[in-house]
């Protein structure tokens, strides 16, 4: 397999370099688990789930948020 390198990604097609980023990313999710965040980000997530708890009705689904920025 040939090496990445960035004049090589340049290379590539738009959604070709989208579909190279959701495959890594892919990867990373595979091995969540030795991912740590930070304290910091663990109490951003806190935060967050207790505004949700609060008031679920207040989220956009992930498609009505597409169809609006498109």
């Amino acid at each position: 397999m040939e090496k990445l390198l960035p004049s090589n990604i340049l290379e590539l097609s738009i959604s070709e370099r989208i579909q190279l980023v959701q495959d890594i990313w892919d990867t990373i999710a595979i091995s969540s688990e030795e991912v740590a965040i930070t304290d910091s980000q663990k109490q951003e997530l806190s935060r967050r789930l207790k505004l949700y708890e609060q008031n679920p009705d207040c989220l956009t689904k992930w498609e009505d948020f597409k169809q609006k920025f498109k």
